[in-house]
């Protein structure tokens, strides 16, 4: 079984902003996929069913970003998934926008989801795929917080398709075959 994770704030005031595409994706995937959205389970709404073949867990964390650790934990616990089949989908200021690149392991590299979720399963061996939302001119928090402008909505919501793509692409195949196609990809 597969879980796939995305990460964001619930609540409107945060729909759509730079920090909630891990939602924006989850929500990509569960219409793609027909896998419904509606329990509340794990500290966070979820819906189970099958992407290429095997069985897959969505969750959308309601914990708030810091502590989206607790609700993977649970729900990995839950159901044994083993870290590896554990995909995050998450923001990242690193990328600027129009960018995507997956990973198998690594550090949080500062994401307060990412330090929480590393820390709730003691490893961080899990794919993750990160979305480039830019670089902060001046506050971070400001700018995670914030909307994307026009133009870099567009380009993001292409990253987005991309990014649920790739996470089947990883479910089918595998981490390095999604990163093998994907880490290249890039919205001009």
């Amino acid at each position: 079984m597969f879980l796939i994770v995305g990460l964001g704030n619930p609540g409107r005031q945060y729909e759509n902003t730079r920090h909630n595409v891990g939602f924006d994706v989850v929500d990509m995937i569960s219409k793609e996929s027909n896998i419904p959205m509606t329990k509340e389970k794990f500290k966070g709404i979820c819906g189970e069913g099958n992407i290429a073949g095997e069985k897959v867990m969505l969750l959308k964390p309601k914990t708030f970003m810091n502590l989206s650790g607790e609700s993977v934990r649970e729900a990995s616990k839950f159901y044994n998934i083993p870290s590896e089949n554990i995909i995050v989908i998450y923001d990242d200021t690193s990328l600027e926008v129009g960018r995507m690149r997956i990973r198998l392991q690594g550090s949080s590299g500062g994401h307060n989801g990412i330090k929480s979720i590393i820390l709730n399963l003691s490893t961080d061996v899990f794919p993750r795929i990160k979305i480039g939302v830019g670089h902060p001119e001046l506050d971070l928090v400001t700018h995670v917080l914030g909307r994307f402008p026009k133009d870099d909505r567009e380009k993001a919501e292409e990253v987005m398709g991309a990014a649920a793509a790739a996470a089947g692409v990883i479910v089918k195949f595998g981490t390095d075959e999604a990163m093998a196609k994907y880490n290249g990809f890039r919205v001009e």
